[in-house]
């Protein structure tokens, strides 16, 4: 009975909230998703987010996803597949380079309001671009969307009521779902409806940050 209620919190999120992602690259993991997204939209997939790292000499990540559905190991493979012509055809980075087609995992990032609802009811934290109230980082229960913000439960100590704030969707730098009980049983419900979950080794954002020619888009030699 737990298990099922989990997992309709998502099944039954009917998104109105824009789906357009407010995350963007730059650089040349910019230049990469304009190429992809598009072609991922055609596949029936969605771009969640576009990496670089020197990770194995040079590597590309592409984390994708479904509305409405889980992305399992034979997505990544056929994405893998479409994609790989493709990018040998433009030569978006000059050198040798691996690509790596994943899922964003259960703890995925947000990166669409549309996220916020279709998540609603699961934990998530929030890393601002700027200060508000005296703080970039916040952390509470998603409660969807509304007005170009992110609506988030959050305690402000032991002895307050929970109270819900809305965050500007502009100065979010990042938003990330937290690993509970809760949400590992109603992602796997989910992935066991599509087969296998594709769990994809994230790239770190310090490994992304370590590098600042790739997070800038100088191609590697």
């Amino acid at each position: 009975m737990e298990e099922d209620t989990a997992s309709a919190k998502i099944e039954d999120a009917g998104s109105a909230a824009p789906t357009e992602r407010f995350v963007r690259e730059t650089g040349a993991a910019a230049q990469l998703a304009s190429l992809i997204e598009p072609v991922l939209e055609d596949m029936g997939f969605r771009l969640v987010r576009v990496a670089m790292s020197k990770r194995d000499g040079c590597t590309i990540q592409i984390m994708a996803d479904r509305a409405g559905g889980a992305i399992n190991v034979d997505d990544c493979a056929t994405v893998s597949r479409r994609l790989s012509p493709l990018l040998d055809a433009h030569d978006p980075i000059e050198g040798r380079y691996y690509l790596e087609v994943s899922s964003p995992g259960i703890d995925r990032i947000l990166v669409r309001p549309s996220d916020f609802e279709d998540w609603a009811g699961f934990e998530a934290k929030v890393e601002l671009k700027e200060l508000i109230d005296g703080r970039k980082r916040f952390r509470g229960v998603l409660e969807g969307y509304e007005n170009g913000e992110m609506l988030l439960q959050i305690q402000l100590d032991e002895k307050s009521e929970p109270q819900t704030i809305g965050l500007p969707v502009d100065l979010i730098h990042d938003a990330k779902l937290v690993l509970t009980d809760e949400l590992i049983r109603a992602s796997l419900t989910k992935a066991k409806a599509a087969g296998k979950w594709a769990e994809g080794g994230e790239i770190e954002d310090h490994e992304i940050e370590e590098d600042p020619e790739l997070k800038n888009g100088a191609d590697r030699n």
